[in-house]
């Protein structure tokens, strides 16, 4: 528990996640809720079989892309520490979306009008501070100026949510 907590701290810009060595089982876990959290917010959008294939294909986007920037900073034994940095912020995220789903229903049940734009303005929040926290991750793992971070940032975004929803609309 408490390594958790250390690696949710750098959700908050707290604590560096390269003082930070996660044992296997904590890797694996931390993969394991990535899945079946994504499932269940995919799941809940859209049909659950085209959100498990979404997430599928975002989970294997997120490691590739991991490995690719590994490989060309010439840093893979930072492998398991880089991506279970990202998966855990990415997991506290992605936990706020559920609960951002269940405010949507409970906001459509209660039949409140401005229901579209809470909904909107707490998925660009997300996406905002997502980026942030990967922007954060990546400037310190590989002392990135803070614009450069941001780009990677975006780009880890673009391929590990984008691609993956543009090729289940083909």
């Amino acid at each position: 528990m408490n390594l958790l907590l250390k690696y949710l701290s750098s959700c908050w810009f707290l604590n560096d996640p390269t003082e930070l060595t996660p044992p296997k089982s904590f890797m694996w876990k931390n993969v394991t809720f990535y899945f079946i959290s994504g499932c269940i917010v995919e799941g809940l959008i859209a049909d659950p079989a085209d959100g498990t294939l979404e997430v599928t294909g975002r989970t294997i986007m997120a490691f590739s892309s991991v490995a690719l920037l590994l490989l060309k900073e010439k840093q893979w034994p930072r492998f398991s520490q880089l991506y279970t940095s990202i998966f855990v912020c990415e997991n506290f995220i992605m936990t706020l979306a559920v609960a951002a789903e269940g405010l949507d229903f409970w906001l459509v049940m209660k039949h409140y009008p401005y229901r579209e734009e809470v909904g909107i303005g707490i998925a660009v929040f997300l996406v905002i501070w997502y980026i942030a926290i990967v922007s954060y991750i990546f400037r310190r793992f590989f002392t990135y100026p803070t614009g450069t971070s941001v780009a990677f940032a975006f780009s880890y975004f673009v391929m590990t949510y984008g691609i993956p929803m543009l090729l289940m609309d083909i």
